[in-house]
C-alpha cells in the first residue's frame, strides 16, 4: 500500500501541488468489484483546500488517473455503517450518498480517523460521524490539547514524506563516494551507521555543551505558552463578545425582515382594497337611473345606458384568486345581480308596451293607404326604438333569456301588423289590376276586398286554359270567360307592367329596412348567406328546381345570420303567398303578362342581391321568381302546344297560319319588354323553342292542306316569318332567319315550275321525249329522224299553242294562282313575275333544243318573248 502511495503522490498529486494524507482501497456496494482508491488530500498553497479524490486505474495501461474529486466542506455525513462489528462498508454523504466497501475495515477506519483529524484542523465544520466507534475518534485526538492547534497532529498523519531537492543531492553525493554503494549495500549501510553514530555524539556533546541556552530558551517558551494561553482567554472572550453581537443582529435582521414583509403584505391589501373599490363600487347616480330612471325619454335613456354599461363592467370584473371567498364580495356581487334582473325586468315590459303601442299607432295609419298602392312608413317607429339599441345589447349580454322573450313579442307583433298592412296593400294592386270590381269578379275577386278564390293550383289551373285557348283561326273569345292577350290592348298591359313595378318598388325598401333596423336593434351580424341566387333560377329548366319552403319548417338557429333570416320569415310571412298569387292571378288575366314579371322580377333579384345577398328580400324574390319562371316556361308550353294542336278548315285557303301570327305577336312584345333586361338568355331559349316549333308546324299543315297547294302554304308562312325576324333583328334567330329565307325561296320555286308545266303541257311533254332521246345517246341532230320526234310532229304541237292559247293559258293560270294566294301576304306580284321569268326560260330551252335538234328546218314558235311579256303585263293589269 505505501508503493501505490508513493506512486500516486508522484504521478497524480505533487503536478497537482497537493500532498496525499491517507488513502483507501474500495469498490462500488452492489455492483462488479472494480477497484479504485479514495484519496484525502491538502493543497500545499495557502489557503489550504482540503478534497477527497477517486483514483482509478486506467484501462489502457498500468498508470492511475484522477477521475473525480470532492471538496471536503461539501461533505456532510459519514456513516461507518456499525460501531461495534467490523465491517467493510461505508457511506460519504456529497450531493449525494455514495456506498463504497473497502478492502479491510482497518483501511476504512484509518481513512474516517483521517477525514475527522482534517475537519478538526482545517473545517471546523460539524461532520455528522455516525455508526462510527467513538475509541476511534478519541484516539484520533492527541494528548496535548493546544496540540490540535499546532499541527503536530499532521506529522502523525503524515507518515511518509517525500525528499526534498537537497536530500536527494545529498545522497547522491554520498553514493558518488561510495562507489561500491550499489553493488555492496551492506558495506554502505554499515558506514553509514558508523557515520550517523558520531553525528549522534556530535550532537550530544553540543546539546550538553549550549543546556544553558537550552533553558533559557524553555524559560522563554513557557512565558510565550503563557502569553498563548491569555491571549486565547481573551479571544475566547472576544468570541462570545461577538457571537452576543452576531445573535442580536439576528435578531435585528427577522424583526426587520418581518417589518418588511408586514409593510409589503399592507400594500398588497390596500392594492386588493382599492382594486376592489374601483372596480366593484357603482355610483349612486347610476343605481338611482337603473331603479327609477325614466326610459321615455333622450336623457333618461342615455342615462340608463350609462348605469347598465357601468353596472356590466362591474359584474364582469375579472376577480383575482380568493376574492370570490370575501363576503362584502359577494354581498355586492348579489347587490349588482338584484339590480340587474330589477333593470332587466323594467326595460323589457317598456319594450313590450312600445312594441304594443306601435302596433296600435300604425292600425290608425292603414285607412289613409287603402286607396293609394303604397306601404306605410315605419321609419319613425324605427327611429324612436334604435335609441334603445344599446340597452338591447346590454340585455343580450346579461339575460338573454329576456332578450329572447323581446325578440319573440316583437316578431308576434309585428307580424300581425305587417300581415294586415301587406295584405290591404296587395288587395289594391289586383284591384287596379283587374280595373273596377265589377271586373274583377271574371278574375275570381269579389268585392273591394278583392281576395282571390280557390288555391293557387286551381288558378294555375285557369291560366293554363286560358292561355292554352288564346286563339282560334277567327281570333274569338273562347270559353272560362277568359281574357286573350290579342283583347288587351298596350295601355292595358303597361298598366299591369306599373302596377307590379309599384308593388315591388314599394316592398323593396320595406324589406331592407326593416331588416337594417332588426340587424342594428338586435344587435345581429349580416353576414353573406346562400339564398336562391339569379344563377340557380337560370338553371332551372321547364319549372323543375325545387325549392324548400321556409314557412311551417322549424330550423335550428346556428347563428346570428340565421336569427335574422329566421326574424323576417316570421315577421313578413305573407309577403310571398301574396306575391304568388299576385302573379297567379296576372297569369290569370293574360298569360304574356309573365313575360313582364319575368323581367321586373329580374331586375329586382339582381338589384337586392347587389344591395345584401343575405337579406330576406333577395331570397324571397329569387324564391318568386322561381314561380315566374315556371309561368313564363308554361306560357311558352302552351304556345308549342297550340301549334301542334292547330286544325286547318278543309274548305277554304290555308293562308298566314294563326300561330305563325302568334309568333309575331309574341316576339314584338317580347322584344319591347325585354329590351335591356337581365334575362335575356331565358328569352333566347324561349325563342329558340317556338321558332322550332313554328318550323315543324307549318310543314305538318302544309302536308295536311287539301285546298291550298303545300308549296304556297310553305311559301307564304316562311315569307311571313323571313319578314317578321328581319323586322325585329333577332341576334339568337339569325340562323332561323336565313332557314326560313330558303324555304320560302326553295318553295316559290317549286310552286312556280309546278304551275308552269300545264299552259303548255304537250309541248312540255314532246321536248321532254326529245331530251330523253338524247340522253339515250341519240346524237341531237338525228333526233329528227325519230318517228315521233320529226319535223312534223315537232309543227303539229307547236300549232296547238298560238299566241292566243298561251295568253289564254296564262290568263288562266293567273286566275288559279290568285285563288291560292292569300290577301294579307301580297305575294301575287312576286309569284306571277317569277312565273314570267320561268316561261321565258322554258321558252329559251325550247327554242335552243329546236335550234340544235332541227338545224335549218326553219321551224318556230308561234309567239315571241315580247309577245310573253305583253301577255304577262296585260293579264296582270287586268286583274
Amino acid at each position: 500500500m505505501t508503493a501505490i502511495k508513493h506512486a500516486l503522490q508522484r504521478d497524480i498529486f505533487t503536478p497537482n501541488d497537493e500532498r496525499l494524507l491517507s488513502i483507501v482501497n474500495v469498490c462500488k456496494a452492489g455492483k462488479k468489484k472494480r477497484n479504485c482508491f479514495l484519496c484525502a488530500t491538502v493543497t500545499t498553497e495557502r489557503p489550504v483546500q482540503v478534497n477527497v479524490v477517486k483514483v482509478k486505474k486506467s484501462d489502457k495501461g498500468d498508470f492511475y488517473k484522477r477521475q473525480t474529486a470532492w471538496a471536503l466542506r461539501d461533505l456532510a455525513v459519514v456513516d461507518a455503517k456499525d460501531a461495534v462489528k467490523e465491517n467493510p462498508e461505508f457511506d460519504l454523504h456529497f450531493d449525494k450518498v455514495y456506498k463504497w466497501v473497502a478492502s479491510s475495515t482497518t483501511e476504512k477506519n484509518t481513512f474516517i480517523s483521517c477525514i475527522w483529524k482534517l475537519n478538526q484542523r482545517y473545517l471546523r465544520k460539524k461532520i455528522d460521524f455516525i455508526n462510527v466507534s467513538a475509541q476511534l475518534l478519541e484516539e484520533s485526538v492527541p494528548s496535548g490539547e493546544n496540540q490540535s492547534v499546532t499541527g503536530g497532529d499532521e506529522e502523525a498523519v503524515d507518515e511518509y514524506q517525500e525528499l526534498n531537492a537537497r536530500e536527494e543531492q545529498d545522497i547522491e553525493i554520498m553514493m558518488e563516494g561510495c562507489e561500491y554503494a550499489i553493488s555492496n549495500a551492506e558495506a554502505f549501510a554499515e558506514k553509514l551507521s558508523r557515520e550517523l553514530q558520531v553525528l549522534d555524539g556530535a550532537n550530544i556533546q553540543s546539546i550538553m555543551a549550549s543546556e544553558k541556552q537550552v533553558n533559557i530558551l524553555m524559560t522563554l517558551l513557557d512565558e510565550a505558552l503563557k502569553e498563548v494561553d491569555q491571549i486565547e482567554l481573551k479571544l475566547s472572550s472576544y468570541e462570545e463578545m461577538l457571537q452576543s453581537v452576531k445573535e442580536q443582529m439576528d435578531q435585528i435582521s427577522e424583526s426587520n425582515h418581518l417589518i418588511h414583509l408586514s409593510n409589503t403584505n399592507n400594500v398588497k391589501l390596500l392594492s386588493e382594497i382599492e382594486f376592489l373599490v374601483n372596480h366593484m363600487d357603482l355610483a349612486k347616480g347610476h343605481i338611482k337611473a337603473l331603479q327609477e330612471g325614466d326610459l321615455a325619454s333622450s336623457r333618461g335613456i342615455e342615462a340608463c345606458t350609462n348605469a347598465a354599461d357601468a353596472l356590466l363592467q362591474c359584474m364582469n370584473v375579472a376577480l383575482r384568486p380568493g376574492h370570490d371567498m370575501l363576503y362584502a364580495v359577494k354581498q355586492q356581487q348579489q347587490r349588482f345581480s338584484d339590480l340587474r334582473e330589477q333593470f332587466a325586468r323594467r326595460l323589457a315590459s317598456h319594450l313590450n308596451n312600445v312594441f304594443v303601442q306601435q302596433g296600435h299607432d300604425q292600425s290608425s295609419t292603414l285607412a289613409q293607404h287603402s286607396i293609394e298602392l303604397t306601404l306605410p312608413n315605419h321609419h319613425p317607429f324605427h327611429r324612436d326604438l334604435l335609441r334603445y339599441a344599446k340597452l338591447m345589447e346590454w340585455l343580450k349580454s346579461t339575460d338573454y333569456g329576456k332578450y329572447e322573450g323581446l325578440t319573440k313579442n316583437y316578431m308576434d307583433y309585428l307580424s300581425r301588423l305587417y300581415e294586415r298592412e301587406i295584405k290591404d296593400f296587395f288587395e289594391v294592386a289586383k284591384i287596379k289590376m283587374t280595373g273596377t270590381t265589377k271586373e274583377g269578379k271574371k278574375f275570381g275577386l269579389h268585392g273591394s276586398s278583392g281576395k282571390l278564390t280557390g288555391s293557387t293550383s286551381s288558378l294555375n289551373k285557369l291560366s293554363v286554359q286560358s292561355s292554352g285557348n288564346r286563339r282560334s283561326q277567327s281570333s274569338s273569345l273562347l270559353d272560362m270567360g277568359n281574357m286573350s292577350a290579342s283583347d288587351l290592348d298596350v295601355a292595358d298591359r303597361t298598366k299591369f307592367d306599373k302596377i307590379f313595378e309599384q308593388v315591388l318598388s314599394e316592398l323593396e325598401p320595406l324589406c331592407l329596412a326593416e331588416q337594417d333596423f332588426i340587424s342594428k336593434f338586435f344587435k345581429l351580424q349580416q353576414h353573406q348567406s346562400m339564398g336562391t341566387t339569379m344563377n340557380e333560377v337560370e338553371e332551372m329548366d321547364g319549372g323543375t328546381l325545387s325549392r324548400p319552403h321556409n314557412s311551417g319548417v322549424p330550423q335550428a338557429i346556428s347563428s346570428e345570420k340565421d336569427m335574422i333570416r329566421q326574424m323576417m320569415i316570421k315577421i313578413f310571412r305573407s309577403i310571398e303567398p301574396e306575391l304568388n298569387n299576385l302573379i297567379a292571378l296576372g297569369d290569370k288575366i293574360d298569360s304574356f303578362n309573365s313575360l313582364y314579371m319575368l323581367v321586373k322580377m329580374s331586375h329586382h333579384v339582381w338589384t337586392a342581391q347587389n344591395v345584401d345577398p343575405a337579406s330576406f328580400l333577395s331570397t324571397t324574390l329569387g324564391n318568386v321568381l322561381v314561380t315566374v319562371k315556371r309561368n313564363f316556361d308554361k306560357c311558352i308550353s302552351n304556345q308549342i302546344k297550340q301549334m301542334e294542336e292547330v286544325k286547318i278548315s278543309k274548305k277554304s285557303k290555308v293562308g298566314i297560319l294563326t300561330f305563325v301570327a302568334e309568333f309575331e305577336e309574341f316576339a314584338a312584345l317580347a322584344e319591347s319588354i325585354f329590351k335591356n333586361a337581365e334575362r335575356r338568355g331565358d328569352l333566347d331559349k324561349a325563342y329558340i323553342k317556338l321558332i322550332r316549333s313554328v318550323f315543324i308546324n307549318v310543314e305538318k299543315v302544309a302536308n295536311e292542306s287539301q285546298k291550298t297547294p303545300r308549296d304556297v302554304v310553305m311559301m307564304e308562312n316562311f315569307h311571313h316569318i323571313f319578314a317578321t325576324l328581319s323586322r325585329l333583328k333577332i341576334s339568337c334567330l339569325e340562323a332561323e332567319k336565313k332557314e326560313a329565307k330558303q324555304k320560302y325561296t326553295d318553295h316559290l320555286q317549286s310552286y312556280v315550275i309546278y304551275s308552269l308545266g300545264q299552259p303548255l303541257e304537250k309541248l312540255n311533254h314532246f321536248f321532254e321525249g326529245v331530251e330523253a332521246r338524247v340522253a339515250q345517246g341519240i346524237r341531237e341532230e338525228e333526233v329528227s329522224y325519230q318517228l315521233a320526234f320529226n319535223k312534223q310532229e315537232l309543227r303539229k304541237v307547236i300549232k296547238e299553242y298560238p299566241g292566243k292559247e298561251v295568253k289564254k293559258g296564262l290568263d288562266n293560270l293567273y286566275k288559279k294562282v290568285d285563288k291560292h294566294l292569300c290577301e294579307e301576304e301580297n305575294l301575287l306580284q312576286v309569284v306571277w313575275h317569277s312565273m314570267q321569268d320561268e316561261f321565258i326560260r322554258q321558252y329559251k330551252h325550247f327554242e335552243g333544243l329546236i335550234a340544235r335538234c332541227y338545224p335549218g328546218s326553219g321551224v318556230t314558235m308561234e309567239f315571241t318573248i315580247q309577245d310573253i311579256l305583253d301577255y304577262c303585263s296585260s293579264i296582270a293589269q287586268s286583274h
